[in-house]
């Protein structure tokens, strides 16, 4: 009897295994084929809604406790995004996911044996566990604001060059972040005013920058926060 449980035990990690590959696989699919240049086909989507459904119905067969960071990273960053594009494309007439009331706190998705808000992916098993301001990056809210959205899957294996490279493309973005060097003044996303906190661990906001960014400005930069895009990031016929 002992042997059998061990054999099943075995056979349902080998049977997970397969399975979050094939999440990782399906989405990355999805994105290279919904997803340019940061701009997300929702009306292609809607017409195909059956393979974004099969892909978060999948996510939420996965047993995720004995999964290592590095897929766990990975998981939750794709499922948010997935998410997002679900949750827009319920609500297609909007101009923002601001329109739709709870976007971000109320509404639920059925994912990872969770029934949980995207508030709660980003704060609760993302930013609370790693502390990880490049968790900004990656996670994209559906609007222009946003960092713009990657058209592949984040992957285990490549998930740290991935937040990295994410980073680094918008650090350097100029309509992401704005320099004027000539007046020595630094315009950044009100991402940086929302999580502050986050930037701010191991310096100021302009160290966290220039650790990124490929010509660092002086410490003496004035910074300040311009407004949040809230439109939707929509691929436009």
């Amino acid at each position: 009897m002992n042997r059998l449980i061990v054999v099943l035990f075995l056979l349902s990690i080998n049977l997970n295994a397969q399975d979050l590959e094939s999440f990782f696989t399906q989405t990355n699919d999805f994105l290279s084929k919904n997803v340019k240049d940061g701009k997300v086909d929702y009306h292609s989507i809607k017409k195909d809604i059956k393979t974004l459904d099969k892909i978060i119905a999948l996510s939420n067969d996965l047993v995720l406790e004995n999964i290592n960071d590095n897929q766990y990273k990975a998981f939750w960053i794709n499922i948010y995004n997935l998410c997002v594009i679900k949750g827009i494309t319920n609500n297609l007439k909007i101009n923002s996911p601001l329109d739709v009331n709870g976007f971000f706190d109320t509404i639920t998705y059925q994912v990872g044996r969770k029934k949980i808000a995207l508030n709660d992916i980003e704060n609760k098993l993302l930013r609370d566990k790693y502390n990880d301001p490049r968790f900004h990056f990656v996670l994209v809210c559906g609007a222009i604001g946003c960092p713009v959205l990657l058209n592949e899957a984040y992957m285990p294996n490549t998930i740290d060059q991935q937040l990295e490279a994410q980073t680094t493309k918008a650090v350097n973005n100029s309509e992401f972040i704005k320099i004027n060097r000539k007046k020595k003044r630094i315009e950044v996303s009100e991402i940086f005013k929302w999580y502050k906190k986050d930037f701010v661990m191991n310096g100021t906001e302009i160290d966290f920058i220039n650790k990124y960014l490929k010509e660092p400005v002086s410490s003496k930069f004035k910074l300040s926060y311009y407004s949040y895009n809230w439109k939707l990031n929509i691929k436009k016929d």
